[in-house]
């Protein structure tokens, strides 16, 4: 059975006009076609067409009030009524019926939808005994043909509501299945960024780890007033450093996925910035470059940062904003550490597929909360974009020399 679903206002006003019109239409309809006394007419009309609202609400109580205005009407029809005029049936029950039978289905599925054909069957079979007649046995041809066509309309009614609440259980479950995929790609797009993330760390790890290691098994040669018990020490810090960094490879397999060869490359820093900025020049793209030289002895972990903000926002602007003017700024705050500022201009054309999905801002915020600092990205006033990234460091992190990567 389904649940009970909430009705928009366009179908309580629907449902209202066509119940009232119905009600115009019948009350006249079996007063003065069927003889039903007037007043009589307005309560079993109110019943069978006020039927059609209620069953929004109650649809049990509206099958009840239907099936009493229907055995009504037809019990209380005159014998001497014109023959040309359908009975037991009359054309408002039919078509209420059919209504009826349609949005029974809508409010509670197809059990409750066949009960009311049924339940209408059954008080339409019982209308020619009980209206009085010598032989109740006796159905004539003209009301089997009514018969006939009434639970005939009704049938069609029925099929046709369970094919269209089909169709939208399916869009439904569509709809759902839709979200639940998204959600799951949204999620495994953020799982990949961070493993990403987590093999560019090792990278930096592992070239402090290496100088760690060299400076330890070189002490003895370079420092020639060493004891045995230092250059034992220092043979021991040299080991346990190997051994952390095979311990980390292990680690960084763990986080590769499947058939995925390590990357053997440096990683890239800010002093690769330039070039890659000369890259998206070469093929069009007009962008302003400024770059505070004192970053390039930054720590390794905010210079990859660095490098991979500003190429997942230069990308972003060549994919979204094309045409646009792009300007680049990398510069060294003395309260906060490295500020990186991205803003494109507005695009002179919005491509297609503009709205299309990615991950590169999802990466820029893993990177930027990795190292405890702030991302910032909205849309300008004049119509472009602006990301910007403050990536702190200590204060005493900031070195003369460049880190060379360990490939």
């Amino acid at each position: 059975m389904s649940s009970p679903r909430l009705h928009p206002l366009w179908l309580w006003i629907t449902v209202g006009s066509v119940s009232l019109a119905l009600y115009v239409v019948a009350v006249p309809v079996s007063s003065a076609l069927y003889h039903v006394p007037v007043a009589v007419a307005f309560v079993l009309s109110a019943f069978t067409a006020g039927s059609l609202p209620l069953s929004l609400l109650r649809p049990r109580t509206a099958i009840a009030l239907f099936v009493i205005g229907l055995l009504g009407n037809g019990i209380l029809a005159s014998a001497v009524r014109d023959p040309f005029w359908p009975w037991p049936v009359p054309v408002t029950e039919i078509i209420t019926l059919a209504l009826l039978i349609g949005l029974i289905q809508y409010r509670r599925g197809w059990p409750l939808a066949a009960a009311t054909w049924l339940a209408a069957l059954v008080a339409a079979l019982a209308i020619p005994p009980l209206s009085g007649r010598d032989n109740v046995l006796m159905v004539t041809g003209t009301e089997m043909a009514d018969l006939i066509v009434t639970f005939s309309i009704g049938a069609v009614a029925f099929v046709i509501a369970l094919l269209v609440s089909g169709r939208n259980d399916i869009r439904e479950e569509l709809a759902r299945e839709k979200e639940v995929s998204a959600e799951e790609q949204s999620r495994r797009q953020l799982i990949e960024e961070r493993s990403r993330i987590a093999r560019e760390l090792h990278d930096v790890v592992a070239h402090s780890m290496s100088i760690i290691q060299v400076q330890a098994s070189t002490a003895q040669y370079r420092l020639s007033d060493l004891n045995e018990p230092a250059i034992a020490e220092f043979d021991d810090i040299a080991a346990s450093a190997r051994s952390a960094l095979a311990e980390m490879r292990r680690l960084l397999g763990t986080l590769r996925p499947d058939g995925q060869e390590a990357e053997r490359m440096p990683q890239r820093t800010i002093g690769d910035i330039p070039g890659l900025i000369e890259t998206a020049r070469r093929s069009g793209v007009p962008i302003d470059m400024s770059i505070d030289d004192e970053l390039r002895g930054a720590p390794l972990s905010v210079q990859v940062a660095t490098f991979r903000i500003v190429q997942e926002a230069i990308s972003n602007a060549l994919r979204h904003a094309p045409g646009s003017r792009v300007s680049v700024g990398v510069t060294r705050s003395n309260t906060s550490g490295a500020v990186v500022s991205v803003i494109n201009s507005a695009p002179g054309a919005v491509p297609e597929d503009a709205a299309g999905g990615g991950h590169g801002l999802i990466g820029m915020r893993e990177r930027t909360t990795a190292l405890g600092g702030v991302l910032e990205t909205h849309a300008t006033p004049d119509g472009g974009w602006l990301v910007h990234a403050v990536l702190p460091f200590d204060a005493d992190a900031l070195t003369d020399e460049t880190p060379e990567d360990d490939a």
